[in-house]
């Protein structure tokens, strides 16, 4: 039976959902999905016989649920084998998929989150149908959960930036090292529970020693001021800007893809550029397997390659 215990997160209603679904329904492979480009995300699983995990990551396109978002294919297939858009979808070809549940979930303005959806080898009795209003029911209550949460996360994020106003560098206005860390960690938390994408870019002033040398350390604190001010007005307010070191800095890109990523950084480079500010910038996007930590160094490796060739055609 469903654990009729209050939930305290989006996370333990879903798991209790799958089991119930499962005792009530059966089938080998119940799961709770996140779109996220060309990504299916598993939340969640209850798996008794497929070998698919929670995080696990799929191809959107071509999974069951991909045809049944798009109409091609109906929310309830006992028998998914007489389904011309399920049967000719790839994920055939790595699954033994002969029955098929599935539901949107959607994000609290409509879009498509994922899918409550399930899979089983063998095709399953037509009187299944009856129990489609029950599903759409258990995937309506989801994302009414879910949409609760999300609220509520991105007013954490709110809260957490405003309790760290302490962390703030004095001579930009932007977060320092300790604030950047404290904010990232945070993110990190809701990037493992939600499947968000997240990206990380390292920039790094051209020529600041330059100027502390030749024209004083006042006209270098103002090239410092210009690029972190410069960084600010090109972000999104979600974004994380950060001084953390001399004359480096870094922006966390909340709920960026690789695309946008790419967007992001050239909004910043035509920015500092427009700005008369050199800067040699790296990004990386934290990959499913690996965290935003990870993402941090690999931006931070790629803005020195750029700083290190940079410097070489400079001195042809």
């Amino acid at each position: 039976m469903l654990d009729l215990q209050p939930f305290s997160d989006f996370e333990s209603a879903a798991q209790a959902t799958l089991e119930f679904l499962h005792q009530r329904l059966g089938f080998d492979l119940w799961m709770v999905t996140r779109t996220e480009g060309d990504d299916w995300i598993v939340l969640q699983a209850k798996d008794n016989g497929y070998g698919v995990q929670k995080s696990a990551v799929l191809r959107w396109a071509d999974s069951l649920c991909s045809q049944m978002v798009q109409g091609q294919g109906p929310r309830i297939a006992p028998c998914s084998d007489d389904v011309e858009a399920y049967t000719s979808a790839p994920i055939n070809q790595t699954l033994q998929i002969s029955a098929y549940i599935g539901a949107p979930l959607t994000c609290p303005d409509g879009s498509l989150f994922g899918t409550l959806c399930a899979v089983h080898p063998e095709s399953h009795q037509h009187t299944l149908h009856a129990e489609l209003p029950m599903v759409e029911l258990c995937a309506q209550l989801l994302s009414s959960v879910l949409h609760l949460e999300l609220r509520l996360a991105e007013a954490d994020r709110h809260k957490e930036r405003a309790e760290s106003e302490a962390l703030i560098d004095p001579l930009t206005g932007l977060y320092n090292r300790r604030g950047w860390e404290k904010l990232v960690s945070a993110e990190e938390i809701r990037c493992r529970r939600y499947g968000h994408s997240a990206c990380v870019l390292i920039l790094d002033l051209d020529g600041l020693k330059q100027v502390n040398d030749e024209q004083g350390h006042q006209q270098g604190d103002a090239l410092i001021q210009l690029a972190g001010h410069t960084i600010q007005n090109v972000l999104r307010e979600s974004d994380v800007a950060a001084r953390i070191g001399g004359d480096e800095f870094a922006v966390l890109g909340v709920e960026c893809d690789e695309l946008a990523a790419d967007v992001l950084k050239r909004r910043l480079m035509r920015g500092l550029i427009a700005a008369g500010v050199g800067t040699s910038i790296g990004v990386a996007v934290r990959d499913r397997q690996f965290t935003l930590a990870d993402a941090f160094a690999k931006a931070d490796e790629a803005m020195y390659t750029m700083k290190r060739s940079r410097y070489k055609l400079s001195a042809r």
